[in-house]
């Protein structure tokens, strides 16, 4: 990328070289013609200097400090050298005066220079070297107009200058100043974040599907753990021990990869994340978009993950093997949710109070012969849409069991 930067700005050195060329054919007739010359054949060899070194000196990688520092180096010089043509051809045409009966188009020339290389200079989105040219280029300017009309008997004007149109000169440039560099601030902002998003995303594809890993980038990413909502899913095999010992084991192994599979396919179909898989257990995560669609999105997967057991139960009995039932627990909460990388290995996973609480709700749903069990956080977040949500209705504790998380099931 740094040496395609290189290119670039080399060709941009050129096309402005070209553009001074013009300038000097047509203010040659000025008193100055000579210098205005020798000054463009300085200003192009050490532009084009420039956009060589900045070409063939940039570093294979972005990250190297000695590249950077040197890319840095190259950027200060070649903003200095623009802001030093671009007021000398200002001032140069304030001094001369036009001589050749064109003078509106002669004094728009000299002064398009200023306006090509500032636009050149925040392009280049550094708004520190953007600031430097215009702070330049206009105390320059401004000073040389101050002196003229301060004391006016030095003969600084030429015979056709009109300190008018000059203070309106600098006035616009000092307007497109203040526009470039809030335009180059906000590109450079937009990039970042740009960039930003795309390594969040980077990251989390390794361990979330594609289009849940862009989503998660655009909200602010997980690369690192963070703090946020979440919809906990977590599933279990009822009476899963007992089979293992029942049946052969090429049919436990393939009744838990059915299981997996079709929980899989639901949990990703609504833009959750299966997290880990635990024996006969699956957790899976809901952590994009808003609590309420999240938590829609958890009791879509479960009940399409129902009506799927049910015809794969049919297929089961067609082949003479003992049918399948699960539980699922569904619940709401802030979570510590992110890649967790301790150096050796890198997991995408959550942590929280209410993870803990999720289990009690498993371990309740078991014990009072559930097939879905719902927090009442859980719960609170489908109250939104009373017209299209559920029917749930609340769930008779047994002797002695914990009131604090109270549990509902569909009606």
């Amino acid at each position: 990328m740094r040496v395609a930067a290189g290119r670039g700005s080399l060709v941009l050195h050129l096309i402005i070289v070209l553009v001074l060329l013009a300038t000097a054919l047509a203010a040659g007739g000025t008193l100055h013609a000579t210098s205005y010359w020798v000054v463009l054949a300085v200003y192009a060899v050490c532009s084009i200097g420039l956009g060589l070194a900045d070409r063939h000196d940039a570093p294979a990688e972005p990250g190297e400090e000695e590249g950077a520092s040197k890319a840095e180096w190259l950027a200060r010089a070649s903003t200095l050298l623009n802001a030093g043509i671009a007021l000398y051809l200002v001032v140069e045409h304030m001094m001369a005066g036009a001589g050749t009966g064109a003078e509106d188009a002669v004094a728009a020339v000299s002064r398009l220079p200023a306006f090509l290389l500032l636009l050149q200079t925040g392009l280049a989105m550094r708004v520190a070297h953007t600031i430097l040219f215009s702070g330049l280029v206009t105390l320059a300017w401004g000073g040389t107009i101050l002196f003229a009309a301060l004391v006016p008997e030095s003969g600084l004007l030429g015979p056709q200058i009109s300190l008018t149109e000059e203070v309106s000169g600098l006035l616009t440039f000092l307007a497109a100043s203040l526009v470039v560099i809030d335009g180059t601030r906000r590109l450079r902002a937009a990039v970042a974040t740009a960039l930003r998003v795309e390594h969040e995303k980077a990251v989390l594809a390794r361990f979330v599907p594609g289009k849940v890993a862009a989503d998660l980038a655009r909200e602010g990413g997980l690369g690192s753990a963070k703090l946020r909502h979440a919809c906990l899913f977590a599933l279990d095999i009822r009476g899963f021990s007992a089979f293992t010992r029942a049946q052969a084991q090429d049919d436990v192994v393939r009744a838990l990869l059915d299981i997996r599979a079709l929980t899989h396919a639901a949990v990703t179909e609504e833009g959750g994340i299966v997290d880990k898989y635990v024996g006969d257990a699956i957790l899976a995560l809901f952590v994009s978009g808003r609590a309420e669609d999240q938590a829609r999105a958890a009791l879509r997967s479960a009940r399409t993950i129902g009506r799927r057991l049910r015809d794969l139960n049919r297929e089961r009995e067609e082949d003479g093997a003992p049918a399948l039932s699960i539980i699922v627990a569904l619940h709401a909460g802030d979570v510590l949710v992110g890649v967790f990388d301790d150096g050796f290995r890198a997991e995408f996973t959550v942590l929280g109070t209410a993870m803990n609480q999720l289990a009690r709700i498993e371990s309740r749903a078991k014990a009072a012969g559930l097939e879905l069990a719902v927090s009442k956080d859980f719960a609170r977040l489908l109250e939104q849409d009373p017209d299209e949500g559920p029917r749930l209705r609340p769930v008779r504790e047994q002797d002695g069991a914990s009131q604090a998380l109270p549990l509902l099931t569909l009606d």
